[in-house]
């Protein structure tokens, strides 16, 4: 075939580049030579330093490291990572110590049974997250999702990571280069060259001269050098919904080498925005997210500091210096143009609340890897589903963070009335949240199987920020029964949860037996 896809080239190293060079290269089995479907090529600039904080990631990051090749035993000794299990979020909804919890596990036999209606009847109930999973027991103890004698990658209660942000894309680059056969060029970008057609036919470097490509991957960060820049692809602003542009990030040393490592990431809101807090192995990864409009640097700084003051201590406190990182909360308008795609942060990137980040672009990743097409006239219409499956996910990140903001009653700030202003909630979260005053999310919200956010997500936010949904009349006798099932499954959620703050160890624990033993293989 005359226009045949023969050589990929991903411009831009970092957790997107070099995730993505992994998921493709995995699948496709590049490093075969007997079959060497194309070449791949991944040119990085020795210049430009990752971010390099600390990221969370979502359970899904435990599929692609399998799907990638990497033992999860390697990965949790490199990339001083440790367990994610959710999020604990504080002081979102009054700002005086409130506290509530979004955890990976589903509520108790969701598949059959909504128990949100009969938590909302209760008096005196526990927590929503707490009544419904055993996980959130395991949050408070710092406690961990799985065994040593657990296999890799499998659980006792769902996880995702913590991780060093920059050791992460290095222990890609060596499995990506050694195992998987991408060929690394260590390069500046000196100038896109465009092909007849409107294509890019290559792009020239300092010190490699030019590489051509039949499908170039765009990593390059917020510069978007090819299809922001070179394409000119505008880019979609959504601060409207999402007022948060300004990060001031820090590393947070342990007070002593035994100290807990936490289970869940942290949020804790402030008077303009809200601080994440992450526990590593050997550090505490935390920065103060918010929108520039509604606080100053010094007074967001002072805030980030009078946090880590909480945590760790005067000295800690007077001697971090936090690392400023701007940036617009948006996308571009289009993320596949012509044999162009963009991925990670130049295709878009809003706040780090969530931790979607790096889910975006393991799905990104995933789907070129699996539709990746043959020829240049497929190419096309691979695009015209890659841009509309995209569009589909960055607005339910939208929405599902708004979510956060909308249900907040603080009232100490214009931060967050300005939040809950007709203006700046989105028109499907609007009717959402009309919708579920009166009948509780499940399963008949889900609009896709790729949905980015599973309806048990929903509940957990809605419920935990003290969302009510008014009850609806029922035949007598149905209702009986399920008000039955639903206390016993309260029951059985509360025996398991003591079971497991039994029978897990601490994280820290478990992370040193991986290190001296490592895991099981499956």
């Amino acid at each position: 075939m005359e226009d045949s896809i023969s050589t990929i080239v991903i411009v831009g190293g970092g957790s997107a580049g070099w995730l993505s060079a992994g998921v493709i290269a995995a699948e496709h089995r590049i490093d075969s030579q007997a079959q060497q479907p194309f070449e791949l090529v991944l040119i990085e600039s020795p210049d430009v330093p990752t971010i390099g904080v600390g990221e969370g990631t979502w359970p899904s990051m435990r599929t692609t490291l399998q799907r990638v090749g990497l033992s999860e035993t390697d990965f949790l000794r490199e990339c001083d990572a440790s367990f994610k299990q959710g999020t604990w979020f504080r002081n979102w909804r009054t700002g005086d110590g409130d506290t509530y919890s979004h955890p990976f596990t589903v509520p108790i036999d969701y598949a059959d049974i909504n128990l949100a209606p009969h938590w909302l009847a209760l008096t005196d109930a526990p927590q929503f997250a707490d009544a419904v999973t055993p996980q959130t027991a395991l949050f408070a103890d710092c406690l961990a999702p799985k065994q040593i004698t657990t296999p890799e990658y499998a659980f006792v209660v769902n996880y995702a990571y913590h991780l060093d942000a920059g050791k992460f894309a290095e222990l890609l680059r060596r499995h990506c280069t050694e195992k998987l056969g991408v060929k690394h060029v260590k390069a500046n970008v000196s100038q896109i060259n465009a092909a007849e057609n409107g294509d890019i036919r290559s792009v020239t470097t300092d010190s490699a001269g030019e590489i051509a490509g039949d499908l170039f991957i765009d990593c390059t960060g917020t510069n978007s050098l090819l299809l922001g820049k070179h394409f000119e692809v505008p880019f979609q602003s959504q601060q409207a919904y999402l007022f948060n542009d300004t990060a001031l990030a820090a590393q947070v040393p342990y007070a002593n080498e035994d100290e807990p490592i936490q289970s869940c990431t942290h949020s804790t809101a402030q008077t303009s925005g809200w601080i994440w807090d992450i526990g590593l192995p050997t550090r505490r990864g935390t920065g103060h997210v918010y929108s520039s409009a509604h606080i100053s640097d010094d007074e967001a700084a002072a805030q980030l500091r009078a946090y880590i003051k909480e945590i760790a201590g005067d000295e800690a406190a007077n001697s971090v210096e936090p690392r400023k990182i701007g940036f617009e909360p948006g996308h571009r308008r289009e993320f596949w143009h012509r044999n162009c795609v963009a991925i990670g942060m130049s295709s878009g990137f809003i706040e780090p609340l969530e931790a979607s980040a790096l889910v975006m672009i393991e799905l990104a990743a995933g789907m070129i890897a699996d539709q990746l097409p043959p020829t240049r006239e497929v190419m096309d219409i691979v695009a015209k589903r890659y841009n509309r499956k995209f569009l589909r996910h960055w607005n339910q990140i939208i929405e599902f963070l708004k979510l956060h903001y909308v249900l907040s009653a603080r009232d100490d700030s214009p931060y967050w009335q300005d939040n809950r202003a007709a203006a700046s909630i989105p028109d499907k979260l609007g009717e959402q949240l009309a919708i579920w005053r009166y009948r509780s999310p499940w399963h008949q919200d889900a609009e896709a199987v790729d949905d980015l956010f599973p309806t048990p997500s929903y509940q957990y936010i809605l419920y935990g920020m003290g969302f009510r949904t008014a009850p609806r009349p029922t035949a007598s006798q149905e209702q009986d029964q399920r008000q039955r099932r639903a206390a016993e499954l309260f029951k059985k959620n509360a025996v398991r949860a003591a079971q497991l703050q039994h029978a897990m160890p601490d994280n820290r624990e478990l992370l040193n037996k991986v290190k001296e033993f490592g895991f099981q293989k499956l």
